[in-house]
């Protein structure tokens, strides 16, 4: 960091296992990709590209050379794992992930009705080679999953091998664990928390409201996802109690400065007249 704060949180260093910032990289350049590494370098964990955008983007050895000469591992969005399985093309798959030399691999069914058991199949047979995200939840608004199939899917998911398990939201973060609106679906969350352990799980939080919403229940440390490059270092200083959202909340209020108190804050001086 360039300067000294004091009470600031501490985060977990990288290569971290809690803490992820998973970045969404839907398509960019080249010379984009090194813009974003130039600042976004230090605060992200892992990049996914998003969807099937792996399959139509041009120079796609060079970019995920550049990810790997920045230490940053690089997965193909989930959606393109479905496109591959729909049309009975496991196997070319496995082969395009050892093509490119991928060391992480996205399961869903998002798109897809995929048996659950299949899935876990896909999951188990994947983390022998590479580590596995595996996905839980519709990108379909109108499908509404009640809680207890989160949780068992998740737990089910994380038995076969999954490192994570990924809440669904998609790129606008108004399905899955959020509604319509973007308000996250705090009921459904908390129920997952009483069951499945939260370093476990990634949240796709791509709206600042919900990066700040999970911060403030689970820390500093929570692992968000589907951030936008050009928001990285935005959401590490929300992280850290630097931005106007969470500036007060890691603070020890009786460890500031007294004016600063409630108490001090609560008087009005200068409403009295001296008497004489």
């Amino acid at each position: 960091m360039n300067y000294d704060l004091s009470q600031l949180p501490e985060r977990t260093p990288k290569p971290r296992e809690q803490g992820y910032t998973m970045v969404m990289d839907k398509g960019m350049s080249l010379r984009e990709v090194e813009d974003f590494l130039e600042v976004g370098e230090a605060y992200t964990d892992v990049v996914k590209l998003g969807w099937a955008t792996s399959y139509v983007v041009p120079n796609l050895k060079r970019k995920l050379e550049i990810y790997r000469e920045a230490n940053i591992p690089v997965y193909f969005g989930g959606t393109l794992f479905e496109a591959f399985i729909i049309r009975n093309q496991f196997d070319d798959y496995r082969r395009l992930l050892d093509t490119y030399g991928m060391e992480y691999a996205e399961v869903s069914d998002g798109s897809i009705d995929l048996d659950h058991e299949r899935k876990c199949e896909y999951i188990r047979e994947l983390s022998k080679y590479v580590r596995v995200l595996s996905e839980v939840g519709s990108k379909d608004a109108e499908k509404i999953i009640p809680p207890y199939k989160w949780i068992s899917q998740m737990q089910t998911e994380l038995e076969a091998g999954a490192i994570k398990v990924i809440g669904e939201a998609r790129e606008g973060g108004n399905v899955g664990l959020f509604r319509s609106t973007g308000e996250v679906r705090s009921g459904l969350v908390e129920e997952i928390l009483t069951k499945i352990p939260s370093e476990k799980i990634l949240w796709e939080a791509p709206q600042k409201a919900q990066q700040v919403w999970f911060i403030k229940l689970l820390g500093a440390n929570v692992n968000l996802g589907n951030i936008a490059p050009n928001e990285v270092v935005s959401l590490e200083t929300i992280r850290l109690g630097l931005r106007g959202d969470t500036f007060s909340h890691f603070l020890d209020m009786d460890a500031v400065d007294p004016m600063f108190h409630p108490a001090a804050k609560t008087s009005k001086p200068g409403t009295s007249m001296p008497r004489g």
